[in-house]
């Protein structure tokens, strides 16, 4: 798969249960993150559209699993933001039953995405789901957004936060990203391939 020329991303189902998780078998790389930490963002630069995943301007408003098919190659699973102070704590019960039972059920699961606001010192939902994925045995990428926002000469600072805070094991890499001027994006889907045993050539 060639992550320059991605000329096939659809959004394939919005599941909220397994027997509505897709059956290709291929490998899924979940996306997780607070509701405002710039997901859609994300999911748009990295398969190079606009509107592939809509930004909406109501927080904590998505409450399924959507799958998105990348190149008849991938899944990319978004799950719901987290965090948002106005979700009420059934739904965040419902939210975390339905986390767990992807996790724990989930085969093609190859790898898990950490987004983290870079300028923020990560939340204790942060943590919370940094420890989910390892629990899982999940790997894990964290990926530090909005990188535009911050001088370079604070990177170092920033991530030596972020590390500490979400006690980042060794084995899992970290990123920085900008939706606005891309940085991170050819450095991310080269890990990524790694895990779906689709390298580019």
């Amino acid at each position: 798969m060639n992550s320059d020329k991605i000329h096939y991303a659809e959004i394939t189902i919005s599941a909220v249960s397994p027997s509505q998780y897709p059956n290709d078998g291929l490998p899924e790389i979940v996306l997780a993150g607070r509701s405002n930490v710039g997901k859609s963002s994300f999911i748009n630069t990295m398969v190079n559209r606009k509107k592939l995943a809509r930004t909406s301007g109501k927080p904590g408003k998505t409450r399924t699993l959507n799958f998105f098919n990348i190149e008849h190659a991938l899944f990319f699973v978004d799950v719901p933001g987290y965090g948002y102070a106005k979700v009420s704590n059934a739904e965040q019960n419902k939210w975390g039953r339905m986390m767990t039972e992807y996790f724990a059920s989930r085969d093609a699961l190859s790898l898990g995405i950490l987004l983290v606001d870079f300028r923020h010192v990560p939340t204790e939902q942060d943590i919370q789901m940094y420890d989910l994925y390892k629990y899982y045995d999940v790997p894990v990428l964290i990926i530090g957004t909005k990188a535009d926002k911050i001088k370079k000469s604070k990177y170092n600072k920033h991530e030596s936060i972020i590390r500490k805070t979400l006690e980042i094991e060794p084995e899992d890499k970290f990123f920085t990203f900008s939706s606005a001027t891309r940085e991170g994006r050819d450095a991310i889907w080269e890990e990524i391939l790694r895990y779906t045993g689709d390298e580019e050539q």
